[in-house]
């Protein structure tokens, strides 16, 4: 049976405020988007192509700030194994993936739909060997590129005691810690997410 995720009408999205690119009002936006009577389950082969609606995505990055100072992400490159084929041979800094209705489980006490699939998304992507604070803070909206226009990402900050976080996914490559300047430098080997969350959140 094919895989049914979590989607959005695009018009909801528009009705509590569009925005291209990032925008850090997260509790506003997730208040609304997250609640159950405006969530649905769709097939993902109807859901990738269809602008009606927008896929919630949790994307989760990874800081750590050494004692010298440098901040620094936790990037990959995504294989051709990695779920979005789009995206292959690109730098990302951010872990997560599609919140399916396999995340639906009834005998979890005050079951959060969006959260089990985001734990279960870490865990299935990366080991994470460190005590960490968790921020939500802000989303993402690209609506141009093909990927984007039928996803939206809501990123979680988790910033790190140690810089302690492995691949644990074959397709997972090239992966470590990287000083935000040195990304800064050529934000175009990152796919557009990537870009927008270190833009807005990094940049000067």
């Amino acid at each position: 049976m094919e895989e049914q995720v979590l989607v959005v009408p695009t018009t909801l999205f528009h009705e509590i405020g569009y925005f291209q690119g990032f925008c850090r009002d997260a509790e506003r936006y997730r208040r609304v988007l997250l609640a159950p009577e405006n969530v649905l389950f769709q097939p993902r082969s109807e859901a990738e192509k269809n602008p009606n609606f927008k896929q919630l995505i949790p994307y989760i990055i990874f800081c750590h700030t050494g004692s010298d100072g440098i901040v620094r992400l936790f990037q990959y490159v995504r294989g051709k194994g990695m779920g979005e084929s789009r995206l292959h041979s690109k730098r990302s800094i951010g872990v997560g993936g599609h919140l399916s209705s396999d995340d639906c489980n009834e005998s979890v006490l005050n079951h959060d739909v969006y959260r089990e699939g985001m734990l279960r998304e870490l865990r299935e992507e990366v080991v994470l060997g460190s005590e960490f604070t968790e921020h939500c803070v802000g989303l993402i909206n690209d609506d141009e590129s093909e990927v984007g226009r039928v996803h939206l990402g809501i990123v979680h900050r988790f910033d790190l005691t140690e810089p302690n976080v492995t691949s644990n996914e074959p397709d997972l490559i090239e992966s470590g810690f990287v000083p935000v300047s040195e990304m800064l430098q050529d934000l175009s080997a990152f796919e557009s997410w990537s870009s927008i969350c270190i833009k807005a959140l990094y940049g000067k």
